[in-house]
């Protein structure tokens, strides 16, 4: 499954300072680039540290009615160590970097920890511009074609918004759960609607002797006789559950 990595997104000619670099400096930097916050790098290029216009701000404010102070640089005022990446990580990865971290900005570095671009939100995010043609396809070829072996016209892939509706039948019960979770981390979709049935149920257990007949093959995903649903039973999401509408990340399978 294809994936953006870092160096696809990220901003190579980036607005960096020195650690002597002095408090005015910053503010005229953050200010003629119209940028929230720049890392810090030594004298090699290596990230020393990450500056924010809200390091410059509490800086100010802290220097109420205290007595004067020397000169303030960067140093002084970065946040450190820099939280980075390298730039074949991807970009989901980073994106979740960035949101345990707390950070707004991750600085990409070499193999040699010399910074050689930054990824911000705004750059993570240009992953949600994909079309909704190009997610369908995706879907399509590499998903149900390609990893899950299913004929173009067993599923109905359509998009709207990022949001991605699967209706159709698929052979195994497994694969209704792995469709979904395999559509909800590609790039740019923002939930998934499950319309899947499917034939055979490879996930109940063996029926005991002289006990009733497994379920009918032809059954719904909900467990009802035709019409779309969900697993039936003990599923991702809890007993007779399964994911329909997904509007936060399912865990996963």
């Amino acid at each position: 499954m294809t994936s953006h990595t870092v160096g696809q997104v990220m901003t190579g000619d980036v607005v960096q300072a020195r650690r002597t670099t002095p408090f005015k400096e910053l503010v005229r930097l953050l200010d003629r680039h119209r940028i929230g916050g720049l890392p810090v790098v030594d004298e090699d290029d290596k990230v020393v540290g990450v500056l924010s216009g809200t390091d410059l701000v509490r800086a100010q404010a802290g220097r109420s009615g205290r007595a004067p102070a020397g000169a303030v640089t960067a140093q002084d005022l970065m946040s450190t160590p820099a939280v980075t990446v390298h730039p074949e990580q991807s970009v989901p990865d980073a994106a979740r970097l960035m949101e345990r971290r707390g950070v707004e900005r991750l600085p990409v570095i070499d193999e040699e920890d010399r910074l050689i671009g930054i990824a911000t939100r705004r750059d993570l995010l240009r992953v949600f511009l994909r079309t909704d043609d190009d997610i369908g396809r995706q879907v399509t070829e590499e998903i149900l074609v390609g990893r899950l072996g299913l004929r173009g016209t067993d599923v109905s892939v359509s998009v709207h918004d990022g949001v991605v509706a699967l209706h159709g039948r698929v052979d195994l019960r497994s694969r209704v759960p792995e469709a979904v979770h395999a559509v909800w981390r590609l790039e740019g979709v923002v939930g998934v609607v499950n319309g899947l049935t499917f034939d055979v149920d490879d996930c109940a257990p063996p029926a005991a002797t002289g006990t009733r007949s497994a379920p009918d093959a032809t059954r719904d995903a909900g467990g009802r006789d035709g019409g779309p649903g969900v697993p039936a039973g003990p599923g991702p999401d809890g007993p007779g559950r399964g994911p329909s509408v997904s509007a936060a990340a399912p865990e996963s399978a």
